[in-house]
Parts: structure tokens; sequence; C-alpha cells
């Protein structure tokens, strides 16, 4: 059995993953989502990696996924436990040295323009659900933003790259460039938008578990 840390974006919460946790179980496997403390404005990703950590416990046999923003603070939870694989899920994969506030201009991300959040990051997910989604939203005030990410290299993990097919955030095109970029890896592919754990949990899900 497999323990995955499902480490949520940015604004986020474990509720995120409230959908996807119970089809990785219904498959065998165990999940953590913690809250991370992004509304501690004194909190970085040290405090997000021992968040994490400490939901994981004693599990000694781990994959890790990050989402979103959660892609910051995955591959350094993995090189601490040793995990047997990472994912980054339409998650943004970082580089040694950078702050997660440079990430944004040095990888040319263009954000979208005349849409709502729900029409961003929510389209084709049920209207209630992804009104609760928004009533979960959570202000980020941590200060990791300015913090040159710590580690020297991406670590020495097995790693995936998945981006959702219909994501008007991280659009399929620059998920696939920036993975090409960064890691020389070419994304899978799941149906859904930014927040596909809310809309496509079962698909995520057969596609974690395949990895393992």
């Amino acid at each position: 059995m497999t323990t995955f840390a499902l480490i949520h974006g940015g604004g986020g919460s474990g509720w995120d993953f409230h959908r996807l946790g119970p089809e990785l179980v219904a498959r065998g496997h165990d999940f953590v989502a913690p809250d991370l403390p992004i509304t501690d404005s004194s909190a970085g990703l040290p405090d997000f990696v021992d968040t994490v950590l400490a939901a994981l416990g004693d599990a000694s046999d781990v994959a890790v996924v990050g989402h979103s923003y959660g892609g910051f603070t995955a591959p350094l939870v993995a090189s601490k436990v040793r995990a047997r694989l990472l994912v980054y899920l339409a998650g943004m994969i970082p580089a040694p040295a950078e702050p997660p506030g440079q990430w944004w201009g040095n990888t040319g991300f263009s954000a979208p323009s005349g849409l709502s959040d729900v029409e961003t990051f929510f389209n084709g997910v049920d209207p209630a659900l992804a009104s609760d989604g928004m009533a979960h939203g959570r202000d980020q005030v941590s200060r990791e933003g300015e913090d040159p990410w710590p580690l020297p290299a991406h670590p020495d993990v097995p790693t995936r790259v998945v981006l959702c097919r219909d994501d008007r955030f991280f659009t399929p095109h620059f998920q696939r460039r920036v993975a090409r970029e960064r890691l020389g890896i070419e994304p899978d592919e799941v149906d859904g938008p930014h927040c596909a754990p809310l809309s496509h949990p079962a698909q995520i899900a057969d596609l974690l578990v395949g990895y393992l």
C-alpha cells in the first residue's frame, strides 16, 4: 500500500482532494491531504514541508503529488521521504534558487483575461461543487514567494507531469513547454480544468495508481 501525499495549490486546502482521496483508498492505497499554513505570514517552504511530513507520520511507501503551486513543496517532501514517485499535477515546476514569485516571469506565464475565477479554475465542474471550491479558498499570506527554492537540483525521484486538457490557467501548450524545458518530460494528460481533482477524481486516481 502506498500513501499519497496530496499537496494543494495556492489559496487552497486539503479539501481540494476530498473526491480524489477516497478514489485512491478504493484502489487499495492511502492518502494525506493536509492544510498548509498559508495563512501564517511567518510560514515558508520549510513549514509547508514539515506540515506534510507530520501528516505522513511513519509512512514508508510514499508518492507525492503537487497540484499547481504545490509543485514547489512536493519535490522538497519527495527528497525528504525518498518517495517512490513525484507527480506534478497541473503543477508549477521549480528551478534551483528560483523564488516562487519569480517563476511566473521566468516561465513566460500569461494569465487568462476576461474570465472569472470560476471560469478560469472550475470550468466544467458542477456549479454547486465549484461554489464550494470558491468558499474553501484561503488567503495566502505566507512568506515563501521571495525565498530561493532550496534544492541544488531536482530530486532523483521518478517524476511525472500531468496536464489537464481543459486547463485555462496553465494551458496544455504552456504545461508541455515548461515540462520539456525544466525536466525534459512529456506530460501525460487527463480531462478536466485546473481543479481536475474535483471534476475527474477517478481518472486521476487511475493514472496515479498506474504509475506505481
